[in-house]
């Protein structure tokens, strides 16, 4: 049987969810099957397309009354397809979607749901837990469904972690010559720094204050480290970025922290960087990055709590230090530094076991036999 999958998500730009949506759809299609992805479109539009998948353009992420106006477009879009699977990765587009499905009442597809991070507890978050099945990305995630959702059989939810491919991550990988000419032509006061990198999107939680004492702690210490902060920077956080560029001046870091942006080639930085760093305040959901890195065989530092924790554990535990404790975590870099640990090649998140796992989901949502 050949299925057609719809995912709904806000939008197609950078970030964890929206590449996991991708690889997802791609491997849908590797294996004969249909898939549509429904969001407000972003880079990640053409990548989706060129793996043979289908981008269907609604606004169903935006926190306005006039999103309730895709209920009726989304819901002729089920029908129309013939869409077996709904899965819905964000809780504003659940909505959508469980409206959606109302409306078609019996020949309405299976509805799945992801949970992706520890929502704010409300009956707005409740939607998440509508699927059947629940997908978790972690064991955190299953934890903290399972606390704040007390009604939720924990038989309905899988756990599928997020997945990272040795093709595209392998260990030791090099950028090639042609990239590092450009980024010396692009930043020059970089060459021959030992390069220290927060790669996430510029948010409060995420840990980039931290990253930047980190910085300051070392470079008292006499370690001429560089860092260089990673991610997308939404118009809405420009009065943070302005804050966090104020605090590197007030510690005299001006010159040895850089503000990035959002990078297509992330890969190759952190392939460039002597450590990478996890210092998510709240506990990430799973920390794809993290997981990216260590694939690399770049050796991370992060806070022990949440998905951090579930990565960083069975890989590199020497990695792990205490949440908020940031001359512990200099100390940490300051080890590694001095002795390169040397990363397993192997790790238990292979993006295969996501892709196998997801898809097992779909079909056994539609009846059928994995």
């Amino acid at each position: 049987m050949r299925l057609t999958v719809v995912q709904i998500l806000p939008a197609l730009e950078s970030g964890g969810v929206e590449r996991g949506t991708v690889e997802i759809a791609r491997a849908l299609v590797e294996r004969g099957h249909r898939a549509i992805v429904v969001s407000a479109g972003g880079r990640l539009v053409a990548a989706l397309q060129m793996a043979g998948a289908e981008h269907v353009m609604l606004e169903v992420g935006r926190k306005s009354l006039f999103t309730l106006r895709q209920v009726k477009p989304l819901a002729r879009l089920l029908l129309d397809s013939g869409a077996h699977i709904l899965h819905a990765r964000s809780r504003l587009p659940a909505w959508i979607g469980v409206m959606a499905l109302r409306r078609l009442g019996s020949q309405a597809p299976h509805l799945i749901t992801t949970v992706h991070g520890p929502y704010s507890v409300n009956p707005y978050s409740a939607v998440m837990t509508r699927g059947t099945p629940i997908i978790a990305i972690s064991d955190f995630i299953r934890d903290y469904i399972l606390a704040n959702y007390p009604r939720t059989h924990p038989g309905r939810i899988r756990v599928i972690p997020r997945g990272v491919s040795a093709l595209e991550f392998p260990p030791g990988y090099q950028p090639p010559a042609a990239w590092r000419d450009r980024w010396e032509w692009e930043f020059p006061p970089l060459r021959g720094k030992i390069l220290l990198t927060l790669p996430a999107r510029v948010t409060r939680w995420k840990g980039q204050e931290d990253f930047i004492e980190v910085v300051g702690l070392l470079r008292a210490r006499g370690v001429d480290v560089h860092g260089l902060i990673v991610g997308a920077i939404e118009p809405r956080r420009r009065g943070f970025l302005n804050e966090l560029r104020g605090r590197a001046q007030q510690r005299g870091l001006e010159s040895h922290v850089s503000f990035l942006g959002h990078r297509d080639d992330v890969r190759e930085i952190m392939a460039s960087s002597a450590v990478v760093l996890s210092l998510a305040r709240i506990p990430e959901a799973f920390g794809r990055t993290a997981l990216e890195s260590l694939s690399l065989g770049i050796p991370v530092v992060g806070y022990d709590h949440g998905g951090t924790r579930e990565i960083l554990a069975p890989i590199f535990a020497n990695g792990l230090v205490a949440p908020g404790a940031l001359n512990a975590a200099a100390d940490r870099v300051g080890e590694i530094l001095l002795q390169r640990p040397v990363i397993p090649a192997q790790h238990p998140f292979p993006l295969q076991r996501m892709l196998d796992e997801t898809l097992a989901v779909y079909l056994g949502a539609a009846g059928q036999r994995p």
